[in-house]
């Protein structure tokens, strides 16, 4: 089974973090959602409450398939500026295992740890600047897989973000059930 961390910072984006972890969970991953700060409860950026499954410093990162990012602001900003995750990022990065973001998070986060260069990536419009500075080309598309590293768009990248990593994680017949059962094609046709 596929081992996924979501890192939550307060000010996170709700849905880019809630949808992905609903995705994952019904695909048959195993999904640990990690709070950043030195409490478990999480304030998003729209004042939803979530309680994390562990603290950072409870977690062994170096078993994980996929460590993931909700965009949002401050919540972007605030990754960031955890030295121990960008460190279990940059570690994740160098084993070559996989590492998603979403919204802000790649052009906050990603880019400027240099985990973007020489990638195709995408990210909210206004922070794709902050790719080019960082040597990754914008793509502009809802979501982008380079290598092990996927990027999502924004809030409404949130659900075929979460399908392309639950593809990667298990298979695409799975993501394609789960995206039926949940209508989410159904909605696409309309």
């Amino acid at each position: 089974m596929a081992k996924v961390y979501v890192f939550l910072a307060e000010g996170f984006e709700d849905v880019e973090a809630l949808i992905p972890i609903d995705v994952l969970r019904r695909g048959g991953v195993d999904v640990t959602t990690v709070s950043i700060s030195e409490f478990p409860l999480v304030t998003s950026a729209h004042g939803v409450n979530i309680e994390a499954d562990i603290l950072f410093e409870q977690g062994e990162f170096d078993n994980a398939d996929l460590l993931m990012l909700p965009g949002g602001m401050p919540g972007a900003s605030n990754l960031f500026n955890h030295s121990g995750l960008c460190e279990a990022l940059k570690a994740q990065y160098q084993a070559g295992k996989k590492i998603s973001a979403i919204c802000a998070a790649p052009g906050v986060v990603l880019a400027p740890l240099g985990i973007l260069e020489g990638k195709q990536a995408t990210c909210y419009p206004g922070f794709e600047k902050a790719l080019a500075e960082n040597g990754a080309r914008y793509t502009g598309d809802l979501v982008t897989v380079d290598g092990n590293i996927t990027t999502a768009e924004g809030p409404a990248a949130a659900f075929p973000y979460a399908y392309e990593l639950l593809s990667q994680l298990v298979d695409k017949q799975t993501a394609d059930q789960i995206a039926e059962g949940m209508r989410f094609k159904h909605l696409m046709q309309k």
